[in-house]
């Protein structure tokens, strides 16, 4: 039997069949990831103009990524901010997640769905509201505004990822634990985090990434001594081509992939 008469699905349609739906979703990621791509040889590039295809290659820009103190401020900030963004963001997801499906009330659809409003509003109008309060309240520029700010934004995916997985979950085995004598919040961490850590982990991930590749809201709150990569990235683009944006690029695209393959082989063994 041969690869293409070969069922792809429990559904028995052959690959044969499925032909037009590869070559679809291969269009699509040709289109998606390859503009993507082109940035990784144009920062080896010597060129002081962003340039494709290099004329000659160079470590140039990377050294002066790691040699500028702007540079290396704004990636420390980034760094702590996303942290900080995941572990905020995660920890109230999840217990709001947890929450509204335990709780099961009329009122848990309208909860959501305010919870689920930050990701429905422009970010634009979101940066503006915020740098409002912010402004009022002296939370302009410093880290923990980012960080809230970044953790308003995050939330609403941890809230989706999580409430998906507890609809795939068997509360019965944590009604179990609590029958036996475990607390609630012991029953929860014992046996109802092992079984959704995976969506666990990828929202904490996802709300890092979420802090870290954000730029609306950080040309709002963030700047002075807690300019965010991000940021810097904008102001440098917008004054003057600067190159050293390909090789941090680069550096972003390369951290990103490694913490999502990171977060597949954690999930993957925790099945």
């Amino acid at each position: 039997m041969t690869w293409l008469s070969a069922p792809a699905s429990e559904t028995q349609i052959t690959h044969a069949r499925r032909l037009w739906l590869y070559a679809l979703a291969g269009v699509t990621m040709f289109f998606l990831v390859v503009p993507s791509l082109i940035v990784i040889p144009m920062s080896f590039s010597e060129s002081q103009y962003l340039e494709f295809p290099p004329r000659e290659w160079s470590l140039r820009w990377y050294r002066n990524y790691f040699g500028s103190v702007a540079w290396m401020d704004a990636t420390a900030t980034s760094f702590k901010a996303g942290v900080l963004t995941m572990l905020l963001a995660t920890t109230i997801g999840v217990a709001a997640a947890y929450g509204l499906h335990a709780s099961r009330t009329r009122w848990s659809g309208l909860i959501q769905g305010l919870l689920l409003t930050p990701i429905v509003v422009p970010v634009i109008l979101v940066g503006i509201g915020v740098f409002y309060v912010y402004a009022r309240l002296g939370l302009v520029n410093t880290l923990i505004g980012i960080v809230m700010a970044h953790s308003m934004l995050a939330v609403p995916l941890v809230v989706m990822i999580v409430t998906s997985a507890l609809k795939s979950y068997d509360a019965n085995q944590e009604l179990v634990a609590r029958s036996l004598g475990a607390s609630r919040p012991k029953a929860f961490f014992l046996v109802t985090l092992p079984q959704i850590r995976f969506s666990v982990v990828t929202s904490a991930v996802l709300s890092f990434l979420t802090s870290f590749d954000e730029v609306i809201v950080a040309l709002f709150v963030s700047g002075g001594a807690n300019s965010t990569l991000t940021r810097n990235m904008f102001a440098s683009l917008r004054d003057q081509i600067d190159p050293t944006i390909a090789a941090i690029s680069t550096l972003v695209i390369v951290l990103t992939s490694a913490l999502l393959v990171i977060s597949q082989l954690f999930g993957r063994d925790g099945r």
